[in-house]
């Protein structure tokens, strides 16, 4: 069976050398020190006269030289490597020259080359228009299971608390949907379990977008480029925060009241828990294991003098362990029959028993499900990209793509806007981060970001990088984005290489998104269904939405997220050599996706998150399958 993953690449470390030189003795060892005066012992063994013939050897031999005979020296080592990050970051700066002009040329990333690269190129991809590729679909295992989702998602017959479905058949295939999972927290369809008394209630506070309430203030993602802290919020649905509380709820046997969301000031959406999710099936689907209420019962409440802010708030400490909850926080809510957890950001840690370790589970991967305004629209978009998907048997490729202004300004990368994107970029930073790139001692190289694979990846990359991954300019692609900065100028070069591109503001009306518009967290709920069921996901740049998509598909495809995810420090060096030839370019590029096919299901690490990576937590390894369209198996 074909492996595939989101890819994170090879390690880059080789086998050791058995022939590698021993360290040098320890000074300890030594019963004396050479007094021949005049000569040192320099490499090879020979005795006399060291003849440095120039500044530098004569630099590094004395730091070495002092390095061996003077253990002291060594409190100066910070001191050396401050001096040469100073070096590298640009306070000295080295240029390039030219030995053919003798000229200064700009260091490598510094300049935006790709569109060199892809108007040298463009005429051979447009060669190869219209040719079979059985390269890239067809490697990602066919999973059957996803189409039977699907059906389910955009089945037309309303059954109890608002689940689609059709046939018997559909019926069946949804129950083993929500039944996949070896924490034994399947839902029953009949009868409820009957709980113990509650010790209490408790209030979780998020913030964020989308995914930040389900992350709550982890949502940030960081990513530290060379110079700048590219520490920018992604969107997300609220439900790590959510996931967590339902888990901390059922180990304090406490009734959790429905999460608050707070305006976030980076997205600025309004939106409440009833927005974005379902709160009557939320409620419904955690029946019989936590128990939920949209707000405090009034004798509660008038307790508190009606005024929810009266209840004690417990700031916790991140990465609290069950223990740390039942010792802590128990014994404050059987006290004062209510508490608040504000904020209530990564305030779980990852490794908890494997009961509550369910809870997460069967909160993120069952309860969590849209509203029905956001299910309805999301259905018809996906009818409409599997229509338009025609000639691949409705099958269609879907990129995340974080190209927007604040991202872009944010990143400190240059791109090809000269003086003009320059200005923009400093006014977007001043309005957004007063000040944080204007501080003393703050050293930004740009072309060292780019090389680091830090810089956003622009949609003319996207569809080049696409393009020699194997997809022709039949395939149908759908692309996840906020406001593409300079859409019409950069999202140009992408529609030539695709024309089949499609985005919520194309697959719906502007009547159908009128009620998601400046509701930035229902527009990216849009974005995740049809990223979810397509055949392949595209990651650029990180972030919450990725994070949480991929581990859904994971979920969803037996293990297979089914995602690429490049290499962005070789993507760098690819697309700044203007010279580069498609034939080297398409070998590195199917390289790339092969490292991301073959991983296969992948089970969660000690320090992994069940949201990414829900094997084993969440579901069950299953035995490998052979697949028709590949020679790999897992």
């Amino acid at each position: 069976m074909t492996s595939t993953t989101s890819m994170h690449g090879f390690s880059r470390l080789g086998n050791g050398s058995v022939n590698s030189p021993s360290p040098p003795g320890s000074p300890r060892l030594r019963h004396g020190r050479s007094k021949t005066t005049g000569t040192s012992r320099v490499a090879g063994g020979g005795v006399g006269e060291a003849k440095l013939q120039n500044f530098a050897e004569r630099l590094v031999y004395l730091v070495i030289s002092a390095v061996y005979r003077r253990r002291g020296v060594l409190l100066f080592a910070p001191l050396l490597y401050i001096s040469a990050m100073l070096l590298y970051m640009g306070t000295l700066g080295l240029d390039v020259v030219s030995k053919d002009s003798g000229k200064l040329s700009a260091p490598p990333g510094s300049v935006y080359r790709s569109p060199l690269v892809f108007n040298k190129l463009w005429p051979l991809m447009e060669a190869e228009n219209n040719r079979t590729s059985d390269l890239v679909m067809p490697s990602f295992p066919s999973v059957a299971f996803i189409d039977r989702v699907q059906s389910y998602l955009m089945s037309g017959i309303r059954g109890k608390f608002g689940s689609l479905v059709t046939t018997r058949e559909h019926l069946k295939q949804v129950e083993y949907a929500l039944k996949k999972t070896n924490a034994g927290i399947a839902l029953e369809p009949n009868g409820i379990i009957e709980r113990p008394k509650t010790n209490g209630f408790i209030i979780i506070e998020a913030n964020g977008g989308l995914n930040q309430q389900r992350l709550s203030e982890k949502a940030m993602v960081s990513e530290k480029g060379i110079g700048c802290d590219l520490r920018l919020r992604g969107k997300g649905f609220g439900s790590e925060a959510v996931c967590d509380a339902v888990a901390v709820a059922g180990l304090l046997n406490a009734t959790l009241v429905i999460p608050i969301f707070h305006l976030n000031s980076v997205w600025r959406d309004s939106s409440k828990f009833g927005d974005i999710f379902d709160e009557e099936f939320f409620i419904y689907a955690l029946r019989n294991h936590v128990n939920v209420v949209k707000q405090l019962p009034e004798d509660i409440l008038q307790s508190f003098d009606n005024n929810i802010s009266n209840i004690v708030n417990l700031r916790l400490k991140g990465w609290s362990s069950p223990t740390y909850y039942l010792q802590k926080v128990l014994p404050k809510l059987l006290e004062m029959g209510a508490v608040r957890i504000a904020p209530f950001s990564n305030r779980l840690a990852h490794a908890v028993p494997s009961n509550i370790q369910g809870l997460r589970c069967l909160a993120n991967f069952r309860a969590l499900r849209f509203s029905e305004t956001i299910r309805m629209l999301a259905a018809k978009m996906v009818d409409r990209m599997v229509m338009n998907s025609s000639s691949s048997g409705g099958k269609y490729i879907s990129v995340h793509l974080r190209f927007e202004e604040d991202m872009v300004a944010f990143s400190c990368c240059i791109y090809d806007g000269g003086e003009e994107e320059q200005l923009e970029m400093d006014i977007a930073r001043e309005r957004s981060w007063r000040g944080k790139f204007r501080r003393r001692g703050r050293i930004i190289r740009p072309g060292a970001i780019r090389m680091d694979g830090k810089c956003p990846l622009t949609p003319l990359e996207v569809g080049m990088m696409l393009r020699g991954m194997g997809f022709d300019n039949r395939t149908s692609v759908y692309v996840a984005a906020g406001n593409i900065y300079k859409a019409d100028k950069y999202m140009a070069p992408l529609k030539q290489i695709f024309p089949r591109l499609e985005t919520k503001e194309t697959l719906a009306s502007s009547e159908e998104l009128a009620p998601f518009k400046g509701h930035s967290s229902r527009l990216a709920a849009l974005d995740y269904t049809v990223c979810l069921h397509s055949e392949v996901f595209v990651t650029t740049q990180g972030g919450n939405f990725p994070h949480f998509l991929i581990g859904h598909r994971r979920y969803l495809n037996e293990g297979h997220s089914k995602t690429v995810n490049p290499d962005k420090r070789k993507l760098a060096l690819l697309f700044d050599s203007p010279n580069i030839r498609w034939d080297y370019l398409k070998r590195q590029l199917r390289d790339m996706l092969h490292h991301s096919d073959v991983k296969g299901s992948e089970l969660k690490k000690s320090s992994g998150s069940l949201f990414t990576y829900p094997m084993p937590d969440c579901m069950c390894k299953q035995a490998p399958v052979k697949n028709e369209y590949s020679n790999t198996t897992n």
